[in-house]
This record gives structure tokens, C-alpha cells and sequence, in this order.
């Protein structure tokens, strides 16, 4: 989902504890039609203190940092009384030097929508923006099932909720927590990317979740991949 130039942009939060690194991403997004940096912070707790206080669509989140690193950041602005009082979803892109970096994947469990390396390139930093804020993850459905499994050693039976899902939802919900795009689900459920959306969008409701991303986290906490 990209923005136009004419659109209001995406506002990015930017938040890492070096300051020329933070500086050099604000240069990028910042160059960036239909982005623009609205603040930045260099540790967790400013970062969730900002994120109160600025409502941007993306926080791009240091992992490692001292003092509130970006996991217990990322769990603290993901807190259900947070949610409520916001007024419009905000995304977590994680930042890591690691590939498949363990805080990272706990990061995903607790809200953020995927993660990327520090030494990505700035046309996959700014796509990496733009796929988070569409409400997708930034990540190979591969990795993420790498990330997440045997995570959740004690399997809690599925809440009721996951009960009141159509068959048709089902199918959905099965496809979607595999990794399959809007795309691939209506190709091999033979019906329209529009019908898949509506159906993605009553899944989110009544499972009260998030995003894509947490259908797939909500899947294997529930072991129902």
C-alpha cells in the first residue's frame, strides 16, 4: 500500500539508541514521497511515551537497547487499554542485526508485524513501511513459522470465539495463517480477492485481533496450523 505524494503520508516513528543511524533512516523515509518522520526517541520507554502522544501509523523499533529495549516497548504499547484509546492502528517494524533473531520473534508474539535487518537497503526499509501499514508482515511465511514454532510448548485449547467462524471464514483463516496472500486464498477457494478481504475482516473481528500477521501468531498459539 503505497501512498501518493497527494495522500496523507504514513507517519513513521523512528526509535534506535544510536544517533546516526536514527539519523540516516529519518535522511531516507523522510526523501520519501507520501512518508514523513513525526518524531523520534531513543530508548523504549520514550518510545511508547511518543507513540501515546504522536498516534504515528509505523514505529520502526530498535530491538536492543538499554534500559526498555524494543521487546517489553513493543508489548507495552500493544497493551488492550493503549489499543482502545487510539485512533487508528499503529504498526511495529522491528529492527535486528540478527536473521530470525529470538527478542524479534517474541517482539511479533506481543503486536510488532514482522522485522528487518539493519543492514537492509532503503528501498526494502521503505517497502518494509509501506507492507506494515497495508496491515501485512514483513516477512517469508517460512521464517515466520520458523520464528514461531515450538514457542508455545504448553497448546491452550482454542478460545471459543475461533468456534463462531463460518466454514468458508475457516478456509480463510486456514490459508491466511499458511502465509497465502488475499490472492492465493481466492485462487484456490475460487472466489473473488474482495470476498477474501470481507472474509479476513469478520476473522480480525471476531477473533479480536489485529492483522494478518496475528491470525498467524494466533494459529500457532492455538496449534491450529
Amino acid at each position: 500500500m503505497s501512498a501518493s505524494p497527494d495522500s496523507t503520508p504514513i507517519r513513521v516513528l523512528l526509535v534506535d539508541d544510536q544517533d546516526l543511524f536514527r539519523e540516516g533512516m529519518r535522511v531516507i523515509i523522510d526523501a520519501q514521497a507520501g512518508l514523513e518522520v513525526v518524531g523520534t526517541a531513543s530508548d523504549g520507554a520514550e518510545a511508547v511515551e511518543l507513540v501515546d502522544a504522536l498516534a504515528p501509523d509505523v514505529v520502526l523499533m530498535d530491538i536492543r537497547m538499554p534500559e526498555l529495549d524494543g521487546v517489553e516497548a513493543t508489548r507495552q504499547i500493544f497493551l488492550p487499554d493503549r489499543v482502545q484509546r487510539r485512533p487508528h492502528p499503529v504498526r511495529v517494524l522491528v529492527l535486528t542485526t540478527f536473521d530470525l533473531d529470538d527478542r524479534a520473534a517474541t517482539a511479533i508474539r506481543h503486536g510488532a508485524s514482522g522485522f528487518i535487518l539493519k543492514d537492509t537497503t532503503p528501498a526494502m526499509l521503505i517497502d518494509a513501511i509501506r507492507t506494515v501499514h497495508a496491515g501485512n508482515a514483513v516477512l517469508a511465511p517460512q521464517n515466520l513459522a520458523a520464528l514461531l514454532s515450538g514457542r508455545f510448548p504448553e497448546r491452550a485449547p482454542a478460545p471459543q470465539a475461533f468456534g463462531t467462524l463460518t466454514e468458508k471464514e475457516r478456509d480463510v483463516f486456514d490459508a491466511v495463517a499458511r502465509g497465502a496472500s488475499n490472492a492465493e486464498v481466492a485462487k484456490s477457494l475460487f472466489t473473488s480477492e474482495s470476498t477474501v478481504k470481507t472474509h479476513v475482516g469478520s476473522i480480525l473481528r471476531k477473533l479480536s485481533l489485529r492483522d494478518r500477521v496475528q491470525i498467524v501468531v494466533f494459529a500457532y498459539e492455538y496449534d491450529l496450523v
